[in-house]
């Protein structure tokens, strides 16, 4: 959690670090790098409960200590770690540009997850495509780029205006990114949900220039 934070901290167009979370644990370590600690309700904590649904709260809490609703605000993951200064930077100033933006996202290609190649497992153990080959058309093969890259708004950074933060403005299933949503391309990008994911944002980390600390942890 303190990559994302730090990175936000680092940026020169973030003026205030906000954190969500119900977590006495986690808001100590949040208070110890400067956050604002957003004390999250209990239904909004629960293993069902919807990030978009956070997201709002936390804006709301914003809106009213600041007592303006910011017309920009960056949504980070605490499990999301592939984020850097220089990319909420970026994404900023493509907002101020241009105004037709809806937000800017972190999005990282990763073919080997195309549609294409999804399936769903039915009740009796049989394997059946996820969704039906023949959209894709018949000039498609088991080459992992034969039907084009494969991008996925990766979970590292969200930039998004306000508008985008009112219930059933965008598409799901990431509704708080807009309709016109343009990105920052990089590789590797995720947030962590398994175990298995950790030393893959180790590497990620490494290759942009993070090295061991004396704690063992990485730092810039």
């Amino acid at each position: 959690m303190s990559y994302p934070i730090r990175a936000a901290q680092s940026a020169r167009c973030i003026n205030n670090v906000y954190l969500s979370t119900d977590d006495p644990s986690i808001a100590a370590i949040g208070q110890e790098l400067g956050c604002h600690l957003i004390e999250r309700p209990p239904l909004l904590a629960t293993n069902t409960a919807l990030a978009e649904d956070a997201f709002i709260h936390g804006f709301e809490q914003i809106s009213v200590r600041l007592g303006v609703q910011p017309d920009i605000i960056l949504l980070l993951f605490c499990n999301a770690a592939t984020v850097l200064p220089e990319y909420i930077e970026h994404a900023y100033e493509r907002l101020l540009d241009d105004p037709t933006i809806d937000s800017v996202v972190t999005a990282s290609p990763y073919n080997m997850w195309s549609p294409l190649r999804a399936r769903k497992l039915l009740s009796d153990g049989t394997l059946v495509p996820f969704i039906n080959p023949t959209y894709f058309g018949s000039d498609v093969n088991c080459d992992r780029s034969s039907q084009g890259d494969c991008y996925y708004a990766d979970c590292s950074m969200f930039m998004v205006r306000s508008k985008c933060l009112v219930r059933g403005y965008g598409d799901p299933p990431f509704q708080w990114m807009g309709k016109n949503v343009k990105t920052i391309q990089q590789w590797g990008g995720l947030d962590i949900d398994f175990a298995w994911q950790v030393p893959i944002v180790e590497y990620w980390l490494r290759e942009h220039g993070f090295v061991p600390s004396p704690t063992g942890a990485l730092e810039p």
